[in-house]
């Protein structure tokens, strides 16, 4: 158990960026995390950190040991919460990464309840509309919006991503509304930009099933939607948006829905996890709480056309 301890604090320490922090952290003096870390590598016969005056390196074997050493010390953390039973054992630091407007809108407002709930565990949480390296960058959980690359992660699909096409009624008295997926090719499109996907070509099933890919373009791209967002409300053209984003733009009128009848490719709103054979009670118990809250929105709980 003192090997286990002792892995457990050289994580904290990669986590933390120094050992004077991860001392703090375990309420160690750092002479006692030192002498610890040494032990660690005295008994695996390894040097696990290059110790600069300035900053701390891993070493190859430090690196194989942050990689698979985590696995092993969270489900060992899993395995004994789970055989005491109780809530109030959910305990320790969630490493969670989220996109930033929904993160903004959806996520941030649920976050008091949530650690009411769970009194004794800490929070980290960052916004960010690039796709990070959960293992990598130390995440338990990244919630990830739209179609998932193949990758060793581990999906759990928490809600529907409803998107519709959507225009300024200005915009469409200037430039007429669209009636099929085709006449996009005379429209202004806003684009939204990726590194790792092409997001210039719209896919659209009409009311009999039959499937339809346009490929669109316009004055405006951008990696962020919350500038695509501004662009369409100015009436720069048609845009294409989660429901979840603009819903209060469709029911106030700022917004229409364009081509209604032809249905956009369906994605969904995933918890991404990185895969382990025992999944930290922390991180079990986010995903049920935020698939639970997110059902419950009239976001996702209404119809389309009531929005």
């Amino acid at each position: 158990m003192d090997r286990l301890s002792d892995i457990a604090l050289f994580l904290r320490v990669v986590d933390l960026g120094t050992i004077s922090a991860a001392a703090r952290s375990l309420d160690l003096s750092v002479a006692v995390a030192s002498q610890r870390l040494q032990r660690l590598e005295k008994g695996l016969n390894v040097r696990l950190l290059h110790r600069t005056t300035r900053r701390l390196h891993l070493t190859p074997e430090g690196l194989a040991l942050a990689e698979k050493g985590r696995d092993l010390v969270e489900g060992l953390e899993a395995l004994t919460q789970d055989l005491r039973g109780s809530a109030d054992n959910v305990t320790g630091t969630l490493r969670v990464t989220v996109p930033h407007s929904f993160g903004r809108q959806y996520i941030s407002p649920l976050l008091p309840e949530f650690l009411h709930l769970y009194p004794r565990l800490d929070l980290h949480v960052s916004l960010t509309d690039q796709v990070v390296d959960l293992v990598g960058d130390g995440y338990d959980l990244g919630i990830r919006i739209g179609v998932l690359d193949d990758s060793s992660l581990v999906a759990r699909r928490l809600a529907d991503d409803r998107r519709v096409l959507c225009a300024t009624p200005g915009y469409l008295e200037r430039h007429g509304t669209p009636q099929t997926p085709g006449d996009l090719a005379g429209h202004q499109c806003l684009v939204l930009s990726s590194t790792h996907r092409r997001q210039d070509v719209w896919h659209f099933t009409d009311k009999l099933g039959r499937s339809e890919t346009v490929q669109v373009s316009g004055r405006i791209r951008s990696n962020q939607g919350e500038m695509l967002t501004d662009a369409v409300l100015g009436g720069l053209g048609i845009a294409q948006h989660s429901v979840w984003h603009i819903h209060e733009h469709l029911r106030s009128g700022k917004l229409k829905s364009v081509l209604p009848d032809y249905r956009l490719m369906e994605t969904g709103i995933y918890a991404v996890m990185p895969q382990r054979h025992l999944v930290p009670p922390r991180v079990r118990a986010i995903v049920s709480f935020l698939e639970e809250r997110l059902i419950e929105h009239p976001v996702w709980a209404l119809p389309l056309e009531d929005l």
